[in-house]
């Protein structure tokens, strides 16, 4: 079987073993947060900090809720990183924001953050501040015992079919899962062009 038969053979299998309930779940917490009028905070590293980019796009313009992504303030991501240290980047940006229990932190990351191994830091501590402000945790991660999975019982680990490519598919399925969502009818409110 070719590498691209084998990727796209467990792209198929990952998404027939997605917890759809737990999907449903984070929906309607994110329907209630909507309805305070709470905002989410988005963070990631590398390409899911991309990605965190583009749901909170698609967060504001579809589902009409209010949404930022620290990553996408380069200059204050990069002065509080060389100012500051990198560990503490996001929570500083969170308690800039006056971040509260009406809110919302979504992490998107492969690892979910593991301060044992010295990974995601910043994520660690991002999710460890939302937890003591009473505001929801949630996430769509690639891998289990994932920092997230001590603050929250309420976000998805996208199935390891193959230990060789947790990162590849772990960033894809944010992508299919965060769409899903703000194409949902509980939480959609614009339609997409096309």
């Amino acid at each position: 079987m070719s590498f691209t038969s084998r990727h796209l053979e467990e792209t198929v299998k990952i998404a027939s073993l997605i917890d759809a309930e737990k999907v449903e779940e984070i929906i309607d917490n994110l329907l209630e947060l909507k309805k305070r009028q709470g905002r989410i905070f988005f963070v990631g590293v590398g390409g899911s900090a991309a990605n965190a980019s583009h749901a909170v796009n698609d967060f504001r313009k579809l589902a009409n809720i209010e949404s930022y992504a620290p990553t996408d303030n380069i200059a204050e991501l990069t002065a509080r990183t060389n100012d500051e240290g990198w560990s503490t980047v996001f929570v500083e940006w969170l308690r800039t924001s006056r971040m509260d229990s009406n809110d919302c932190l979504f992490v998107l990351s492969v690892g979910g953050g593991n301060r044992d191994q010295n990974v995601s830091v910043n994520i660690c501590e991002a999710i460890e501040f939302t937890h003591n402000v009473g505001a929801f945790v949630t996430g769509i991660v690639g891998k289990r015992d994932s920092h997230l999975s001590k603050y929250s019982k309420s976000y998805l680990e996208v199935p390891i079919v193959n230990p060789n490519s947790i990162t590849p598919h772990a960033e894809s399925f944010q992508e299919v899962i965060w769409h899903l969502m703000v194409s949902h009818p509980k939480l959609a409110v614009n339609k997409t062009k096309w």
